[in-house]
């Protein structure tokens, strides 16, 4: 599939401001962080702009954006409409969470559980996102079970390392809060390595005899083009990757969104307090982001649509 950035900012963005949406109303539960209006404002602050950032940009790769309202329509049959139906409910609690925590200092009691029903919104609406491209059964890459953990894990992993920043930055961090940003990104980085070992060694049911339906008759191939220039369909689902550029995207994805992270955040708490340990966590988060824009683009750039099969392609 040809990568749309627009996407692929959306689904970062966002992904990271629900991701640091959940573990702060999480860790503030629990007791694990800042009570503080101030430190409110440096993680809530962060998620609420990543997040209406992130479906902003979602919209630009839209025909007519000043339509994307009647998606909200759909929601019985429509993964996007649910998505949608999800964001726009999860800021409802996150607005009474915020607000009692930022202006009013109130943390707990009802306030708290307003924090963990954005807390659920907000892993509601990543899993959303996710099942738009689970459910296409038309792209292999993507129809199978690696893509919803996948993208529940990098939500997870960025939203972590933007937490421990946080409290780097606040000048109490929490050892429990490093721990879990380090489980995060390992997490995420298994998640990753089992989602490419599965697209590398599964093959594709779909091929040029099963979409004709004259494989009874022996191997089919395309005697001559449909166009004498790549058409819409070619240039959008049939976006071609070659496989040395890939190998070496998802060595930049290992190190980038995984290897530096993890390293960072590690040794992060060994400076805690100092501006060294806040700019360690930084650059984690700096390192995690851009990982995984890579990681996104990547994930569209490898899949591969079944309408290519009327094109020549061998497989799907």
């Amino acid at each position: 599939m040809n990568p749309a950035f627009s996407v692929i900012f959306f689904t970062t963005a966002s992904g990271a401001g629900y991701g640091l949406l959940f573990l702060t109303a999480i860790a503030n539960a629990l007791g694990f962080i800042p009570s503080s209006g101030w430190f409110a404002v440096m993680t809530l602050g962060p998620a609420t702009a990543l997040i209406v950032s992130g479906l902003l940009a979602s919209t630009f790769h839209l025909g007519h954006p000043e339509r994307a309202w009647r998606a909200l329509s759909q929601w019985r049959s429509s993964w996007l409409s649910r998505e949608g139906i999800a964001a726009v409910l999860t800021f409802v609690p996150l607005a009474i969470f915020g607000v009692a925590w930022a202006f009013f200092g109130r943390t707990q009691g009802w306030y708290a559980i307003a924090g963990l029903a954005a807390a659920a919104g907000a892993v509601v609406t990543v899993f959303t996102t996710a099942m738009i491209y689970r459910s296409l059964r038309t792209i292999r890459r993507w129809h199978n079970r690696w893509v919803v953990p996948n993208y529940l894990a990098h939500a997870l992993s960025t939203g972590a390392v933007l937490l421990h920043a946080a409290a780097q930055a606040w000048g109490e961090p929490q050892a429990v809060v490093a721990v879990v940003a380090f489980a995060a990104v390992a997490f995420a980085a298994y998640v990753k390595d089992r989602y490419w070992k599965f697209i590398d060694t599964t093959k594709s049911g779909s091929t040029p005899e099963t979409a004709t339906g004259l494989g009874a008759r022996g191997k089919v191939r395309l005697l001559d083009p449909p166009h004498a220039t790549e058409n819409y369909l070619q240039q959008e689902m049939g976006y071609k990757l070659a496989r040395k550029h890939s190998e070496k995207l998802r060595t930049m994805v290992r190190w980038f969104a995984f290897g530096f992270p993890a390293a960072f955040t590690a040794t992060a708490p060994v400076f805690a307090g100092s501006l060294l340990g806040a700019a360690l966590s930084l650059l984690a988060v700096i390192f995690a982001i851009g990982g995984t824009l890579i990681e996104r683009w990547l994930f569209f750039a490898e899949a591969k649509h079944a309408v290519t099969l009327y094109y020549g392609a061998r497989e799907a």
